[in-house]
């Protein structure tokens, strides 16, 4: 039986992804990131390692929606993200999972980023 941790190899998976997804000031990293109760996405400019747009469940805006880390919060973060991403300037991204399976709830916050004008 192996002794290797499941944070372990999620972290592993992490490094795997970070040697390949990189961002710049053009085509930022636009990183995900879902615990138990919340959800947080950022655009980062790896070249000058500074956020460029974050936003989260815990925003004022999404707080009065009641979101939760699921597949519906996922929804309603990814629209509100490429909103706020284009007024921001950015209309391009480079996609970064953090690990996490490309299936429900990565895929939908995808899907509703997508549907909201970014491209990726």
């Amino acid at each position: 039986m192996s002794n290797i941790r499941k944070a372990d190899l999620l972290q592993k998976r992490r490094w795997r992804i970070r040697k390949k997804v990189n961002g710049t000031a053009i085509r930022p990293r636009l990183a995900i990131r879902f615990t138990g109760k919340h959800a947080y996405a950022q655009a980062i400019n790896d070249d000058t390692a500074t956020t460029l747009v974050f936003l989260s469940s815990l925003d004022a805006e999404l707080r009065k929606q009641k979101l939760a880390a699921n597949v519906a919060g996922a929804k309603a973060l990814g629209a509100a993200f490429a909103a706020k991403a284009k007024a921001a300037g950015l209309s391009a991204v480079v996609f970064d999972r953090s690990g996490a399976p490309y299936h429900g709830k990565v895929k939908v916050f995808a899907d509703a980023a997508r549907e909201g004008g970014l491209v990726f």
